[in-house]
């Protein structure tokens, strides 16, 4: 039996809770992380979002994956293979789903980094865009079987587009 993907109203209680966890990476990567961000819907005041908190850690190089990896293996991170590893290895914890926490690891300084942190941040500025992005994963979230990896990721793969006209509109701001 399908299990829905919840979208919840935004609750406070999430930026308390990256911060929280934001010390137990801080603590675990200290030799590698050079900065750690929440990032993602849970923070953006005011929007909706699936209860699970995104967090950024950036580090100098991608490519020193056990420096990271090992630490977020000690404190209850699975790193899922996929193609974008060259680029945002991800982790989640628990290793099943529900999850709590993500972790995407980036480079300091690099593409990725910088538009993660530009859709954030335009989304905080603007928040009729955010209440728009709130209504597409809504109506997305219908169709999403949040048991099943693919139906996740095909949920992650349609918001593409909005994601790509709003890093464009942060492109043109002073």
């Amino acid at each position: 039996m399908p299990i829905p993907l919840e979208i919840l109203p935004y609750d406070p209680q999430w930026a308390v809770e990256f911060q929280f966890e934001r010390d137990r990476l801080a603590k675990a990567l200290a030799d590698v992380a050079l900065r750690i961000d929440h990032h993602g819907s849970t923070s953006v005041p005011g929007l909706d979002a699936k209860p699970v908190i995104d967090i950024q850690v950036s580090v100098e190089h991608l490519e020193r994956f056990e420096r990271y990896a090992a630490p977020l293996r000690s404190l209850g991170y699975t790193h899922v293979p996929h193609p974008d590893d060259a680029v945002c290895p991800f982790f989640h914890r628990p290793a099943t789903w529900p999850h709590t926490h993500h972790v995407h690891v980036v480079e300091f300084g690099g593409d990725e980094e910088q538009r993660t942190l530009r859709f954030r941040d335009y989304l905080i500025t603007h928040p009729e865009t955010a209440a728009e992005y709130a209504a597409l994963k809504k109506k997305l979230a219908a169709s999403v079987d949040a048991s099943n990896s693919a139906s996740r990721q095909a949920y992650a793969d349609a918001k593409t587009t909005f994601i790509s006209r709003v890093l464009g509109l942060s492109a043109r701001q002073p």
